[in-house]
């Protein structure tokens, strides 16, 4: 038996009995549309709302439907929220999520100290920013894309450790080291001890 109808049996006679997030009407109109030729991805958006409905753990679902536990959720959110009918409206894939806003934001947070933004460590890290701006704009984007982002600006969250130690190297190179200096053994003829002798 396939996946897909082992969940049409599941959801035969589900239409008439009660749910936990969805109205009669939102079931039976899902329940429809399930009849028609959707994409994949479409259909697993209606199918872990139809089974979080009917009580399925995000587990359960996960398992059933083999779907990411982040689509689960998001989905499973949807319904919970009322907002069950609109399942087509967010487009397939992944949207674009990083905008002028946010990218100037990153821009300003990685010229500056993490302690001004009430931060204990002195210098940020990509996991850091993304917590951070995620914060600010419930955007979630991994550090490695951070960093991707970062290199597209020509910044990076190393930048300030290393104009630091170019600093550094400068203060060096006014210095005087030691081997600068002649030593006085050099300039005049070296003696040459002989403690042997000395005794006799």
């Amino acid at each position: 038996m396939t996946q897909s109808s082992s969940l049409d049996r599941i959801f035969a006679n589900y239409e008439f009995t009660e749910g936990k997030f969805l109205t009669p009407f939102q079931r039976k109109k899902l329940l429809k549309n399930l009849q028609s030729d959707l994409q994949r991805e479409y259909r697993r958006r209606i199918e872990i709302m139809l089974l979080a409905d009917m009580g399925k753990s995000q587990a359960h679902i996960c398992e059933t439907i083999c779907c990411s536990q982040e689509m689960a959720r998001y989905w499973i959110a949807v319904a919970q929220a009322g907002m069950a009918h609109k399942w087509h409206e967010r487009p397939v894939g992944r949207p674009k999520l990083v905008n002028e806003q946010y990218l100037q934001r990153l821009k300003e947070l990685v010229s500056n100290s993490p302690r001004d933004y009430g931060y204990p460590f002195k210098s940020w890290t990509a996991l850091w920013l993304s917590k951070h701006l995620m914060k600010e704009f419930g955007i979630d984007i991994c550090a490695r894309h951070i960093n991707r982002l970062l290199k597209k600006m020509g910044l990076s969250t190393r930048q300030r450790s290393e104009n630091k130690n170019i600093h550094m190297d400068k203060e060096e190179d006014r210095s005087i080291k030691i081997y600068d200096l002649q030593s006085r053994c050099q300039t005049e003829t070296p003696l040459s001890f002989n403690l042997i002798q000395s005794h006799k």
